[in-house]
């Protein structure tokens, strides 16, 4: 009888496991859900990053994690919607880190070098014309 008991077990566990209800109560997605929200999050950033007005590179950008596939189709569905009913772009309010860390450090360096008066020109080219 235990024998029983324990097939019936197992066929039970066995037809459970496959129920999506059963999978989503333990936290367990499945491949499908999981690239459907990805998608539709995806969408969505790029649908924000058309409203607030900003280019798909920027958009990218602040977003790494996201499918950019995904986010260039909100981006050019909500460009579309927005033409349509003409909708003006709302500006951002808030700063991006992104803006504020961009200034490069190529545009620094030079700057740089010509305040220290310390450094020596390449080549001694400026002790030539002094002679």
């Amino acid at each position: 009888m235990p024998r029983l008991r324990l097939t019936a077990l197992v066929f039970a566990t066995a037809l459970l496991a496959g129920c999506d209800m059963i999978g989503g109560a333990l936290g367990i997605e499945s491949p499908e859900r999981v690239a459907a929200a990805r998608d539709a999050d995806g969408r969505a950033i790029g649908g924000a990053c058309r409203h607030a007005a900003r280019a798909i590179e920027d958009c990218y950008s602040l977003n790494k994690k996201a499918d950019k596939a995904a986010v260039f189709a909100g981006w050019r569905d909500m460009n579309d919607y927005m033409r349509e009913n003409k909708i003006e772009p709302v500006a951002p309010q808030l700063t991006t880190q992104v803006a504020a860390a961009k200034p490069s450090a190529d545009a620094d360096a030079p700057a740089a070098d010509e305040a220290d008066p310390k450094k020596k020109p390449a080549h001694g080219k400026a002790d030539k014309g002094k002679s």
